[in-house]
């Protein structure tokens, strides 16, 4: 099992297949293995890196707090390319993983060749919708440490991985998921790459987000999938796939 070690603590990650490189990241509370139905269509003619964020799946749950903020997630992200030997990649992820990978584009805009955002939102500007969010993040860390594996959304779907304990994900709902500033949101006229932002039909809750990173990116491609939901790649898989093939194909990516 390939492991990273990042400041004492251990990250689990994958790598499928040879070619240009796509890094993707989980959303919250799941795990690599979400990705399991793209492996062999995204790994015919790319490197596929697939990887547990901290605190969840095989990664290691460290105590200190400070790790699980985004700074040093992001920060997880480079580590990961460096050590595929990838100098570029295309970068994406399901919701907290689209996130991060925007985070990650910002920070690091030479080692991004593209972007594939999928069921995410891009924060708030207004400070009253940051502090409802972290609200309700931090009710949700209260639950998970009350109530464990019973708190999670998609709890006992094998689709999207395991988890040994549940006191990582209580310190990611608490670090991870809260956000600070509205950097991201604001930043993103400035991500000029190709981007993809995919969202399942039946995703409400990230239709208008889809809608506005679509507006906002400079070279942006939405695609809404039928028939899905939060987890669009799980729930139509093969379309799911073509579309991202197509783009990856349509920008010589």
């Amino acid at each position: 099992m390939p492991t990273l070690e990042r400041d004492g603590t251990h990250l689990y990650y994958e790598v499928h297949g040879s070619g240009p490189a796509i890094l993707l990241t989980h959303g919250f509370s799941a795990t690599s293995q979400m990705w399991a139905p793209q492996i062999e269509a995204l790994s015919r003619e790319h490197t596929l890196v697939l990887w547990d964020l901290c605190g969840h799946g095989r990664s290691g749950a460290p105590e200190q707090t400070l790790r699980y903020r985004e700074a040093p997630v992001v920060a997880d992200l480079e580590a990961l390319l460096d050590q595929v030997g990838a100098d570029r990649a295309v970068v994406g992820g399901l919701s907290l993983g689209g996130y991060l990978s925007l985070a990650f584009a910002l920070d690091h805009p030479n080692r991004v060749a593209g972007l594939l955002i999928i069921d995410t939102g891009p924060g708030f500007k207004r400070d009253d919708k940051r502090e409802e969010w972290n609200a309700m993040m931090l009710e949700h860390a209260d639950a998970i440490a009350t109530r464990g594996f019973d708190a999670l959304l998609g709890n006992g779907d094998p689709r999207l991985g395991s988890h040994s304990a549940t006191r990582g994900l209580e310190l990611a709902a608490r670090h991870m998921l809260v956000q600070h500033s509205p950097r991201v949101i604001e930043g993103l006229p400035r991500l000029d790459v190709p981007a993809l932002v995919v969202v399942g039909a039946e995703d409400t809750s990230f239709r208008a987000a889809a809608d506005y990173m679509a507006q906002e990116l400079p070279r942006a491609t939405k695609a809404v999938i039928e028939d899905a939901g939060h987890t669009v790649n799980l729930d139509q898989p093969e379309v799911f796939d073509r579309v991202v093939l197509d783009f990856l194909e349509s920008h010589g990516l």
